[in-house]
């Protein structure tokens, strides 16, 4: 009777197969917590943003930040009168003096403030949003990628998809 070569289960592809696939994990994960690292802080006592003349002092423990230019048309009232499920602050690049709403509270601050939030946060484009989430005290931590709103009037459902 001839002897019969066998492959063993434990081969040398699936040895390879499984090492790469846990590589690729590793990568992808140490990827994300590089990216999320990334996010920035804002701590609102060292950053100074006015709600109409008064100092702002936030007090939710999470907002949605949507930095816009009140030059395009109707933005404002947008801004005003959107309904989320989380309270907005609407920063002017412009610094324009507004009303708050409801669920909307306009900030304005002075021009080297709001080249410092551009850089700090690297915003390219008009109207952006993202979210920020209290650390501690009047310390917040951005808590999503910075994202360009094609559309004000588009904002709830793209909120609903963030």
């Amino acid at each position: 009777m001839a002897k019969r070569k066998g492959k063993s289960l434990f081969s040398l592809s699936t040895l390879l197969a499984s090492f790469f696939g846990a590589a690729m994990i590793a990568i992808s994960f140490a990827y994300f917590n590089y990216k999320f690292s990334e996010y920035k802080f804002i701590d609102f006592k060292e950053w100074t943003f006015y709600e109409k003349s008064d100092l702002f002092t936030p007090t939710e423990e999470t907002y949605i930040v949507v930095f816009y230019s009140s030059r395009e048309k109707g933005t404002m009232d947008l801004l005003a009168n959107v309904d989320l499920n989380l309270p907005i602050l609407a920063i002017d690049y412009y610094n324009k003096v507004r009303e708050n709403s409801q669920t909307t509270t306009f900030l304005r601050g002075g021009t080297e403030n709001s080249l410092a939030f551009i850089h700090r946060f690297n915003i390219y484009s008009s109207p952006s949003i993202f979210f920020i989430k209290k650390h501690k005290d009047s310390l917040y931590k951005q808590d999503s990628m910075i994202r360009k709103l094609d559309n004000l009037k588009e904002l709830s459902k793209q909120i609903k998809h963030l």
